[in-house]
């Protein structure tokens, strides 16, 4: 090949080569970078590069106005993000996004419907699942102790260990996530349905924790119930349904559908236990409401009913059951259930379970405030959190173990199984039984007892450790101990009744063999009935058990026990509120004299929060931003009058500023000063073509010449491969930058020759630059020009870099907005004018009292009406207003004896005596001393009448 090309021709293609080799290189090294975030390099002979610069310099310049815009639109909805979490909470995207599915579906279809369906179809779901993992804990605690049969001390390893195990967990597991789940969380669902917001108590995570913690609870088979802790659950389930829903006017807006859904949520969570929707319904309204409206009925039911037909289907399709039926199904007789004469005995055992249901209560009382108040157990436990449950737990599973004491009260059976066999139709003495039956038996009889026995151990464990494991800090209830313990007290008498009339009492020439289980049912109801002071409890255990022959013995001991319990004790959730000192309205004793006495100007609030007409909106704002957990503020017409006019919700004042300072306002407000400004321009166009038209036109324009050197040198780069700017057409400023290094020797800037482009000021070039400025304002996308590209459409030698060939687009539509600066000054001025109240929806009839209402009247209407608040006047002048913390320590000091109007009573006395006995000069010299203004609040408080005559008198005296 060399003798072909000759040695001197060889060496130039190398080096031809080489060269190209190093160009290609050059084109990946260009292509790769997207912007010269340096000057070109020095280098003449790099002239690609050189020309490149000015290219990607305006690109630049382009692309850092686009991210400062971009960044200025950050910034602005930052603020408004801001803005709106000062005065209202945040809602996150998954929430917007149920939130608007929400009202274009199922709100359509009629919200109270589909959210009282929803509502039951989930509650029902977290029921059954939570039994599910209860009977899963229970299982595997029996299998641990039915397969380590070696040894009697595995066996009992293997029973304490998973009871301490998930106590512990259950401990750790609540304090962590939300330890506002500990308890039952009835009591303080009837403080909130009562009108008083308890922190965090209605939240995710404390559902969470409720329902983990309670599952693991009672999997560690302690006494404790369900039905407490799962109404809780239904509440916080019903409050975060209601907070996705914004179309639902929820938990935010409306106080009054606040407590409609939580009163429904709380009958929920009774149906999904025990599925019992009547019994459900009713039950919540006696445990959380004192007044009930009517109208709330078929929420209540309707969530029931859908929550108590899920659960039982849930157990025929996954549990295998027949059919859907009752949790404990009886077999009573129907023909003769009972005899008359029984009555008396259910009406004996009514009484004798309103006194037990009372010590109950009493005895819980003792042992918590003993608990607390006692310094060394307080300095014991103190050690750590897990001690205390872990000795409980340790405790319970060591009396329950079947090898020891567990066997006289059938520590092997759950609590379902213990419920089931206490309700049997069939009498536990009797020797001819069946293979079932002896089964069941075997469960409560020893060689070495009977069923009494195991009976009478198995109320006294289940009273007292039920009382104890209720102070672990863990979920747990009390209603499913109390029905265990008054089921067992029935089913003691009923075994007893057949023992001692083995054939039945005669009636009518008719003989009915007694049925124990019947004794069960009725002690069950009477014993919770005293405990939980309802009624409803009667119709629980008739859906309970599937049947209603007990009905009239069960009514009748139910309200025995009731009326004997409200007697001595309050209920054990009235207890609990009690003892936690929740903010709970109390009710007025009977025998407190001092409720005539004291009126709502003794404990009223005189510093009232209050907006007025013609206050700012900025006002506005500073009032909404320091009152956070006010709902409604009062509306006045002025601060020196203060006539009251009605009153505002929170959220309507909220939407209003948002409206007024809002994207939408400030979009239209951008929108007509663009307009204006178009008109202006449009004017002053006009206006300088009148001037030119009346003007003689100029013969010359001037033109500067071009250099011939750079006209060379641009010929000469012509027919090279290179890239050349387009002509006509001059760069935009870079935002960098530039200094004299920029400068390349030799290379002058190419100068456009368009008239538009002329540096020098004409007038006939004067339209050519009104053109271009409109143009610039008013094109709706932007795009940097190919300047590779050459008259002949040749392919280009090197390729551009990515950088380059990306074309920077405006949106389609123009989007006219303020800057930053302009938005903040505009924001400023707005806020300063006064609000317009019309926008919003005003009551113009809040509930008012005046200020000699009496104690005893306040307390009435509060109750009756449910509000939480009420406006004192004076003649339509707002004087204060009262809340139910005020009323409540009104109350308080009220039941105590402490009345806050004797201690004003006995100043006016003194103040009477001082102006009887001192006389005119000493009334005068007080004026002087004290000021007018005391000595006409002494005249008040002394009583004005008594005050008049008491000056009379020294005035006669003086002149005498």
């Amino acid at each position: 090949m060399d003798s072909y090309y000759g040695e001197d021709n060889a060496e130039d293609l190398d080096k031809e080569w080489e060269d190209f080799t190093k160009l290609l290189e050059k084109k990946k090294r260009n292509s790769s970078q997207g912007f010269y975030p340096c000057p070109p390099p020095e280098d003449v002979e790099d002239y690609v590069q050189t020309l490149m610069y000015g290219r990607y310099s305006k690109q630049l310049g382009e692309l850092a106005k686009l991210e400062g815009l971009k960044a200025a639109e950050r910034k602005r909805l930052k603020e408004e993000k801001a803005r709106k979490s000062e005065l209202r909470g945040y809602q996150g995207k998954v929430a917007k996004c149920i939130s608007f599915l929400w009202k274009h579906t199922f709100a359509k279809l009629g919200e109270d419907w589909v959210f009282l369906a929803l509502l039951g179809f989930i509650m029902a779901l977290l029921s059954f699942l939570m039994d599910r993992g209860i009977a899963i804990c229970n299982n595997a605690r029996l299998w641990l102790f039915r397969d380590l049969t070696m040894h009697p001390a595995a066996q009992y390893a293997a029973w304490i260990s998973l009871p301490v195990c998930l106590i512990l967990f259950s401990t750790g597991f609540v304090q962590l996530v939300a330890p506002q789940s500990i308890g039952s969380g009835i009591p303080e669902m009837k403080t909130i349905l009562r009108g008083v917001t308890l922190k965090e108590y209605l939240t995710f995570r404390t559902l969470v924790a409720k329902a983990i913690g309670l599952t693991a609870t009672l999997g560690s088979g302690m006494p404790l119930g369900k039905e407490g802790p799962f109404v809780h659950i239904a509440s916080i389930t019903a409050t975060l349904l209601s907070k996705l829903v914004t179309g639902f006017q929820g938990i935010y807006e409306n106080e009054n559908r606040t407590t409609e859904m939580l009163a429904a949520a709380c009958a929920v969570g009774v149906a999904s236990c025990f599925a019992a929707p009547v019994g459900g319904v009713l039950f919540s309204i006696e445990v959380t409401t004192t007044y009930f409206a009517v109208r709330n009925y078929w929420r209540g039911f309707f969530a029931a009913v859908c929550g108590a037909t899920t659960f039982r289907l849930l157990a025929v399709w996954f549990q295998r059951a027949d059919t859907v039926s009752a949790v404990f199904k009886t077999n009573f007789y129907m023909d003769f259930p009972f005899d008359p004469q029984e009555l008396f005995v259910f009406a004996l055992m009514g009484a004798i379970c309103g006194l037990g249901g009372a010590f109950y209560v009493w005895m819980h009382r003792q042992y918590v405030l003993f608990m607390r108040n006692s310094k060394i157990i307080n300095n014991f436990l103190k050690r750590s959190r897990f001690l205390y449950p872990a000795i409980v737990s340790l405790l319970v599973s060591t009396a329950t173990f079947p090898l020891g004491t567990g066997q006289f009260m059938a520590g092997d059976l759950n609590t379902h199984g213990q419920v089931a066999s206490l309700f049997s139709n069939f009498t536990w003495t009797n020797h001819n039984v069946t293979v079932d039956q002896d089964e069941v038996i075997g469960h409560w009889r020893t060689p070495w007892t009977g069923v009494y026995v195991s009976l009478t151990c198995y109320v006294l464990f289940t009273f007292f450790f039920s009382i104890i494991c209720s102070t672990v800090p863990v979920p747990s209830g009390s209603f499913i101990p109390v029905f265990k313990i008054g089921a067992a007290l029935g089913r003691i008498v009923g075994e007893l009744m057949h023992m001692w009339f083995p054939t039945g009492m005669r009636y009518g020439g008719k003989i009915a063999e007694i049925v124990p289980g019947g004794y069960a049912t009725v002690g069950a109801a009477a014993f919770s009935g005293a405990v939980t002071h309802t009624i409803s409890v009667s119709v629980i255990v008739f859906e309970m058990t599937g049947q209603i022959t007990h009905i009239i013995p069960i009514m009748i001991a139910v309200l025995i026990s009731n009326a004997i319990a409200s007697l001595l004790f309050p209920s054990i959730y009235d207890s609990i509120i009690l003892i936690k000192k929740l903010p709970y309205l109390p009710d007025l004793l009977p025998s407190s004299s001092g409720m005539y006495n004291v009126y709502v100007e003794n404990f009223m609030v005189r510093d009232v929060k209050y907006i007025f007409y013609g206050m700012s909106y900025q006002q506005l704002k500073v009032v909404l931003k320091e009152n956070r957990q006010r709902k409604s503020f009062p509306l006045v017409d002025n601060p020196e009058n203060m006539v009251l006019l009605g009153s505002i919700q929170r959220m309507p004042l909220i939407q209003i500023i948002e409206k007024h300072i809002g994207k939408e306002r400030r979009l239209q407000i951008a929108a007509i000063r663009q307009r204006e400004a178009k008109e202006k321009a449009i004017e002053e166009t006009q206006k300088l073509t009148d001037e030119r038209n009346r003007r003689r036109p100029s013969r010359f324009q001037v033109v500067p010449a071009p250099d011939l050197l750079h006209k060379q040198t641009s010929e000469s780069q012509l027919d090279q491969p290179t890239y050349n700017p387009v002509f006509g057409s001059q760069p935009k400023k870079s935002i960098l930058k530039k200094t004299n290094s920029f400068t390349l020797k030799g290379f002058t800037p190419f100068v456009s020759t368009s008239p538009g482009s002329t540096p020098y000021t004409t007038v006939t070039g004067a339209e050519s630059r009104i053109r271009s400025a409109f143009e610039a304002i008013f094109r709706k996308s932007t795009q940097l020009q190919d300047v590779d590209n050459d008259t002949n459409g040749d392919v280009q030698t090197v390729p551009p870099s990515p950088a380059a060939s990306k074309k920077v687009q405006l949106p389609i539509e123009r989007v006219c907005d303020m800057s930053p600066e302009e938005q903040i000054k505009w924001e400023e001025e707005q806020m300063q004018l006064p609000v317009d109240f019309g926008l919003c929806q005003v009551d113009p009839a809040p509930f008012q009292l005046v200020e000699r209402t009496s104690l005893l009247k306040v307390h009435s209407l509060f109750s009756l009406v449910g509000v939480n608040h009420a406006y004192v006047t004076a003649i339509g002048k707002l004087v204060g207003v009262v809340g139910l913390n005020e009323l409540r320590k009104a109350i308080e000091d009220a039941n105590s004896g402490n009345n806050p109007s004797s201690q004003e009573e006995s100043a006016g006395n003194v103040s009477s005596e001082k102006i009887s006995n001192g006389g005119i000069r000493d009334s005068l010299e007080n004026v002087k001393s004290v000021g007018i203004k005391d000595s006409l609040e002494n005249i008040r408080i002394g009583g004005i009448k008594d005050s008049l005559e008491n000056l009379r008198e020294n005035i006669k005296d003086s002149r005498v």
